[in-house]
């Protein structure tokens, strides 16, 4: 799927919200090792991101070229502020009313209010698109976007205990969240 361009302002700032683009591809790449290095809250650590410009690309295509998915990039006074993004859950008539979401900020975004606008927008989209049901998981311990996905009315729904063990030995859970449209 793609988003056109959409232009807001955020308390003076110039937020340009867009699809993904195949040039956009090594930014990305660049934008995962960050933000993985600033959080203990995403999947996985720096130096498991191995992705090449062409793999990126491909995925980048995969998402707009299909309906049931979309990468939103964000850019804060033309600079990349992060991404939100969705995908539905499933192919099959049964699970096709759900969609998975995910976002994520460089650190020096975080708290501006971005993250609430471009999640606004994103759920938006999905339920423009007709899909009943958004679901993601959220790090145990990541208080401040398990509060916005509650300001927005996901509901927590489960947990799977110890889900991320990290380097030094310690582990953290995942919560399961879920929003009706």
């Amino acid at each position: 799927m793609i988003l056109t361009e959409e232009t807001h302002d955020l308390n003076g700032k110039n937020i340009v919200l867009r699809s993904a683009r195949p040039e956009d591809a090594e930014q990305l790449i660049t934008y995962l090792k960050t933000v993985t290095g600033e959080t203990e809250f995403l999947e996985c650590e720096p130096d498991e991101i191995t992705l090449t410009k062409e793999s990126e690309t491909e995925f980048i295509n995969d998402h707009t070229g299909a309906d049931g998915k979309l990468i939103m990039l964000a850019f804060v006074d033309g600079e990349h502020a992060g991404n939100c993004s969705f995908h539905e859950i499933g192919r099959s008539r049964r699970y096709k009313h759900r969609v998975s979401l995910g976002i994520a900020l460089y650190e020096k975004f975080t708290g501006m209010g971005l993250g609430k606008l471009m999640l606004g927008r994103m759920l938006e989209i999905v339920k423009e698109k007709g899909y009943e049901q958004a679901e993601l998981t959220v790090t145990e311990g990541n208080e401040k976007a398990y509060h916005l996905y509650q300001s927005f009315g996901f509901t927590e729904v489960g947990r799977i205990p110890k889900a991320n063990r990290y380097d030094n030995g310690t582990y953290a859970g995942h919560i399961y969240m879920v929003k009706y449209l």
